[in-house]
């Protein structure tokens, strides 16, 4: 009864469609709700069924992706996609078991998918259930445990409603968000409030329990941002499996703490690039580093804009990876240098 009467009309509930499901379940994947439904929005303007998905570039997803982090979600999106569309002929696996083979699909995913689309009785267990099932059932195992994931998956599956089990799943996800929050949740009026155990026990703010991350790592960039007479600058695409891979992003020179413009220009990295696009002269755009926080590492990023020497540009030398300025918009970068060209002069065209 709390979800009929307070669940959010969201365009994903109004819908059994598994397509929408997926691309749906993928996005709101360590993304919250109103930060994700612009982008569920444009992705199904721009893709309204799983052909139009499986037959544009990567290129283009990702720029459509760009801004909501996590890339590997929408290269897998793509692979999944493909495969779908290719090899099952445009047909979703309608079961459990099967959509567990999809690329970038896990059990959360398959559960949401399954139950929602097709009425199996798969139940879904995301950071708002583990938050509701650990404090209403007062368990302290940790939730990103071997133990824990078992645990909270086996009473998820002992509690779901299996003749409505779609709207089980959703209905205690949309309590987890939006009512046993993870600050200040109003135990007050809650439906639970007679048999919380952790209310009981004064507990609700130590659940749940989860093992502390590894120690956050900081790295160092230093983004050299070419800009030549004829109105071109370098934007190169990161192939190398890690972060933004497949994004693009100016040439970029890697230091082990922040440099100067003196101690730049003694690394050996800087030095290829320098004589590869012949800079002449090098300005820093941003004294105090741009701090950019991700899940498992910190980025420290100065911005270098650097100009060409004449003798390059008076020859008509092509230069590698260059694009018009203009065009800089129109390439998916991660978010820490689209804040860049937003912010520098240049790029307002």
């Amino acid at each position: 009864m709390w979800y009929l009467q307070h669940k959010r009309d969201l365009p994903w509930r109004n819908t059994k469609d598994p397509y929408r499901i997926w691309l749906s379940e993928i996005m709101l994947q360590q993304t919250r709700v109103a930060q994700g439904l612009p982008y569920y929005e444009r992705f199904l303007k721009a893709f309204p069924t799983i052909k139009e998905l499986a037959t544009t570039s990567e290129d283009k997803i990702l720029k459509l992706w760009q801004g909501l982090g996590y890339y590997s979600r929408a290269r897998n999106l793509y692979a999944t996609a493909n495969y779908i569309w290719n090899e099952r002929n445009g047909k979703f696996p309608s079961n459990y078991k099967e959509l567990l083979t999809l690329k970038g699909v896990g059990d959360y995913t398959a559960s949401a998918i399954a139950s929602i689309c097709y009425d199996e009785k798969q139940a879904v267990v995301d950071g708002n259930v583990y938050r509701v099932l650990s404090r209403v059932f007062g368990i302290s195992t940790p939730i990103n445990s071997t133990a824990g994931i078992k645990e909270f998956k086996s009473l998820a599956q002992l509690l779901i409603d299996g003749r409505q089990p779609g709207t089980y799943n959703q209905a205690i996800m949309e309590f987890g968000a939006r009512h046993c929050t993870p600050q200040n949740p109003d135990c007050g009026s809650c439906i639970f409030s007679d048999r919380c155990i952790a209310l009981k026990k004064d507990m609700v703010g130590q659940l749940p329990v989860k093992i502390k991350k590894l120690k956050i790592k900081k790295r160092y960039f230093n983004y050299i941002v070419i800009l030549s007479e004829e109105g071109k600058t370098v934007l190169k695409q990161r192939t190398k499996k890690g972060i933004w891979q497949q994004l693009y992003e100016f040439p970029l020179v890697e230091t082990e703490a922040e440099v100067d413009e003196i101690e730049l220009k003694e690394i050996q990295t800087f030095n290829e690039v320098s004589e590869g696009y012949n800079i002449e002269s090098l300005v820093l755009y941003n004294e105090a580093s741009v701090v950019h926080k991700l899940s498992h590492q910190h980025l420290y990023t100065r911005f270098w804009i650097a100009t060409l020497s004449e003798e390059n540009q008076k020859n008509g030398n092509r230069i590698e990876n260059e694009i018009p300025i203009a065009r800089v918009r129109d390439y998916a970068v991660p978010v820490l240098i689209e804040n860049f060209i937003s912010d520098f002069s240049v790029f307002k065209i």
